[in-house]
């Protein structure tokens, strides 16, 4: 069964300084249809205006994900953590037993637009951890790229649950393959572009919620990019 999310049904605030939108209910947007999927809890997409960003603040018991798709965004946090995240790059910060960051997009020019995605934990009270990797284009072209996984595989990101993400550039006609095993679920969100999910056609901001189904195959129709989350 595949079940889609359109982005123009997505929950949208823009707040001046940041313009965001959230597949799933998030803050001051609550929809009580679509509150995560298995232990995806958020998909935020945000873009930062120049010179803006999010003020140091608290997290706990959650992992996040922060997956660039244009800009710069610069990362601090109460572990000691300064660092610089763009495109192809993703951060996973584990909140744990309790975490303070911010964000802040340092270019007096460009806005920074960035996928936050917040993955439950498979336990409670972790030992806060921060890791950043770069996925070079061509290590994702053509292909689903493993960016993060449970047991950090194929030079992943290391997540604290039992889930896979993979990261993929698909030209017009290129076709990528996810074999699902049993008992398995997958999210797809796209994050640019145009592809086919099997007969449906997924736009910029769209995803689909995949339960019951042996494989995730995806075709370009034109350049996209895409985030695949294969699930418990």
């Amino acid at each position: 069964m595949i079940t889609i999310r359109r982005s123009e049904d997505r929950g949208h605030f823009d707040h001046g300084w940041l313009d965001t939108r959230h597949t799933f209910s998030f803050a001051d947007y609550h929809d009580p249809h679509h509150m995560g999927f298995r232990t995806l809890r958020v998909i935020n997409e945000d873009r930062v205006a120049p010179g803006q960003g999010f003020g140091t603040h608290g997290h706990r018991d959650m992992e996040i994900l922060s997956y660039v798709l244009s800009g710069r965004l610069a990362h601090r946090d109460s572990m000691g953590t300064g660092s610089t995240i763009g495109p192809g790059e993703v951060q996973r910060m584990t909140a744990g037993t309790g975490v303070l960051h911010s964000e802040f997009n340092g270019s007096d020019s460009e806005p920074v637009r960035f996928l936050q995605i917040w993955i439950l934990p498979e336990r409670r009270g972790l030992l806060p951890g921060y890791e950043q990797k770069q996925f070079p284009e061509e290590e994702r072209r053509g292909r689903l790229r493993l960016v993060a996984s449970h047991d950090g595989a194929h030079g992943s990101v290391t997540i604290h649950q039992d889930a896979r993400v993979y990261a993929a550039l698909l030209e017009a006609g290129e076709r990528a393959v996810l074999p699902l095993q049993a008992g398995r679920h997958a999210w797809v969100q796209v994050a640019r572009g145009t592809l086919r999910l099997r007969d449906e056609t997924l736009a910029a901001g769209d995803g689909a919620a995949l339960s019951d189904e042996r494989e995730v195959r995806l075709e370009g129709v034109e350049a996209a990019e895409v985030l695949v989350f294969d699930l418990a």
